[in-house]
Formats: C-alpha cells, structure tokens, sequence
C-alpha cells in the first residue's frame, strides 16, 4: 500500500495534477468574463475546454508512461499533431455559438475565446507556464477593458428598426426619413408591408449612426407620437 501511495506521489504525476488544476483554474476564469457577460458558454464550457486541452496534450507529453517499450520502438507521436486536432476540433465547438440573424452577428468573440482557451490548455498540457500565464492576462484585458476601448472609438453604430401604425394613420415614407435624419440615422434596406389583414402598416429598415446615444434620443420622440402602435430598435453586433 505504502509503495502504490508513494508511486501516486511521484514527481511526475504530481506535476500533471499542478497542470490539470491550473488548466481547470485558468479555463474557469475566462469563463468567469464570459458568463458576466451573459453569454451562453461561459463558466464550466471554458473551464472543460481548457482541462481537456491539457488532458490530451499529456497524453502525448507522457507517452512513455501509457505506451509499452515495444511500442515506443514502433511508434513515433508528434505533439503538434495533437495540438492541431484540437483546434480543429474546437472550431467545431466555436461554430455553436455563433449565430446570425439579419446583419446581427452574434457570439464571434465567445467563439474566439474558447479557441483562445483552447491554446492556453495546449501550452498548460506541455508545461509551457509563463506563455500560458501571458495569454491569461492578455485574454481577459482583451476581454474586459479593450470593451471599454472599443465603446470610445468612433464607428458606425447599426440597428434593425421597425415600426407600426394604424393603416389611416401612417407616416410617409419622406416624414420617417426626415424624422430619422433628424437623430442623425441615415436609412438602408426600407421595406414595408401591410399586416393583420390590413390594419397596421409596417416600415422594416436598417439605421446606422456614429452616435450610439442617438438610438436612445429617437425612442424618447416615437413614445411622444400617439400614431405609432409599436416600435423596435435592436443593435447589431456581438
């Protein structure tokens, strides 16, 4: 008994249990972004992502402790071979969470930081800890403060818009753009249509602004007007 507890404490396993445990730690602290954001893989999708990552890049690492001596002799294992199974495998993974509706584009940065993720378990499963902890830190600046960067450079803010009125009580087309303009939207892809057998009219367009607040600004005008039944802004982007 003494000697299995003293093989089970060997150096080596020791040393891939620090690695397991850090791959687990890392992965569920860039989860940890993900899900205080409100995206659908966050937590625990990370944190395996990044621990099987490791797993498998031990199983290479360590060859020599699965394989028996004839097969060694056999058989040669390239460890980026595994490495490029993996990712590939997790462009898999990252195809699930992206979805697109319109010219909304959503979860191609959760897709992107369980990639990331991913080559942080890679670096974790060999031992390579100082690059691992590098893209950790890079990771979650990436994720939390160049958000606020990215809010403060000006670009092109788009949003799907819809409205409704009662069919005698419509808006030109002209007066909408007016109306739009006035908030400093210009307007592409109008459509309208006719609907519940008639009774409402609805304009379907897409706005675009430098000026995120200008979204807020022009709700505040169409809740003043008593001929709009109904009204939607929903911003693009991830």
């Amino acid at each position: 008994m003494a000697a299995k507890n003293l093989a089970l404490a060997s150096p080596e396993n020791l040393i891939m249990l620090a690695r397991i445990v850090g791959a687990l730690v890392i992965g569920a602290v860039i989860g940890l972004e993900r899900t205080l954001r409100g995206r659908p893989a966050g937590f625990r999708t990370h944190a395996l992502v990044c621990v099987a990552s490791a797993l498998l890049m031990l199983v290479t690492v360590y060859q020599g402790q699965w394989m028996t001596e004839v097969s060694l002799e056999a058989i040669r294992t390239d460890p980026t071979r595994m490495a490029q199974g993996i990712m590939t495998g997790i462009g898999f993974l990252g195809a699930g969470v992206i979805f697109k509706e319109g010219l909304t584009v959503r979860g191609l940065t959760t897709a992107a930081s369980i990639w990331t993720t991913a080559s942080i378990g890679i670096l974790v499963g060999v031992g390579f800890w100082f690059p691992a902890l590098i893209g950790t830190v890079a990771t979650l600046i990436i994720l939390s403060a160049f958000r606020f960067i990215e809010n403060k450079v000006p670009a092109e803010f788009y949003a799907h818009h819809h409205l409704r009125f009662r069919r005698e009580a419509v808006m030109g087309e002209d007066e909408l753009r007016k109306l739009v303009g006035g908030y400093g939207f210009s307007i592409a892809n109008l459509h309208s249509r006719l609907i519940n057998d008639g009774a409402l009219f609805e304009y379907r367009m897409v706005i675009r602004s430098r000026d995120r607040g200008s979204a807020g600004r022009l709700s505040e005008h169409l809740l003043k007007l008593p001929q709009v039944i109904e009204f939607r802004i929903s911003p693009t982007g991830d």
